[in-house]
């Protein structure tokens, strides 16, 4: 078996389009376009690629794009200030920050402090617990891009029922709201972690696998189930310089049904739900009166 490649970079093109043609109706029809405002502190090299590619897009599909470019001895008030400000600016419907910080920055308190309905990402807990009680707000870029891209595969909502979903790994942003996703679409779902005993075993019977931990050829090909569709997260570089995932892909794509590539992969359409939910923002609660939200209140 020779596996099909999920082409990222197309699925994400399309939406890139529609996202087009609706911010072009919106400004067409006298609105401003979608502001997405996004924070980098540091210069961390990973970081500046993701965030060029994050303000690239922008300005292709037509969104206002405001940076902040900060130095590494940010203070974490400092950042904070910054933050509250954007809270509060009516032209800003999404706040970025790249992750990760410096030490002395405490992540999850910049995450909380981020307006729920300015959280692009998808990682605020207010949105990830909408997200595990079935009301979804703003989901989490790349699970909800993972489960774009598996809906080409799986077309309809009954298509995903009762499948057998291994996700590796647990982390806050990516492996956890990836487990709630695809609990959300109906299938069966097992979270494995660092804890976890006989990995190989629980990759082995799934019909899904979805790997972001990121250690290079940490799931072995012959782990994977014929058939399976696998999706790596993962994107790690070598000491020759070559992007690779977590996955052994030439392995696993000898009995795999369908699977990622590294790059071109999940990557493309990370970027792709994020403009999507700034769009959403704006239309969801931005551009309606505070009384007619669809969503409770929640201080802020």
């Amino acid at each position: 078996m020779s596996a099909h490649l999920i082409d990222g970079k197309a699925v994400a093109a399309q939406l890139r389009q529609r996202i087009t043609q609706r911010v072009s109706a919106r400004v067409a029809g006298g609105k401003r376009a979608p502001g997405l405002a996004v924070i980098l502190v540091g210069a961390d090299p990973a970081s500046q690629v993701y965030v060029g590619s994050k303000r690239r897009a922008c300005d292709e599909l037509g969104f206002k794009s405001v940076s902040h470019d900060l130095p590494t001895s940010t203070s974490e008030d400092a950042l904070l200030k910054l933050i509250h400000d954007l809270n509060n600016a009516p032209e800003i419907d999404g706040i970025l920050v790249q992750l990760p910080l410096p030490n002395h920055i405490d992540p999850e308190r910049i995450i909380e402090s981020i307006r729920y309905d300015k959280d692009v990402d998808g990682f605020h807990p207010y949105n990830i617990g909408r997200l595990a009680l079935r009301m979804p707000v703003f989901r989490s870029c790349t699970p909800y891009g993972v489960m774009k891209l598996l809906e080409t595969i799986y077309p309809n909502q009954d298509d995903f029922h009762g499948k057998e979903a291994v996700v590796v790994g647990a982390s806050n942003h990516v492996g956890r709201p990836m487990g709630l996703e695809l609990l959300l679409a109906g299938c069966t779902v097992t979270t494995t972690h660092r804890f976890t005993r006989n990995l190989a075993d629980h990759v082995g019977r799934a019909d899904i696998v979805v790997v972001g931990v990121g250690k290079p050829g940490l799931i072995k090909g012959e782990w994977i189930k014929p058939g399976a569709v696998v999706i790596d997260i993962g994107i790690n570089r070598l000491e020759n310089g070559k992007l690779v995932g977590d996955v052994e892909f030439e392995a696993a794509s000898a009995r795999a049904g369908w699977i990622t590539p590294v790059p071109g992969g999940v990557g493309p359409m990370t970027v792709a739900t994020l403009l999507e939910n700034t769009l959403d923002a704006a239309e969801r609660f931005h551009d309606t009166p505070v009384a007619t939200k669809r969503t409770p209140e929640l201080p802020l």
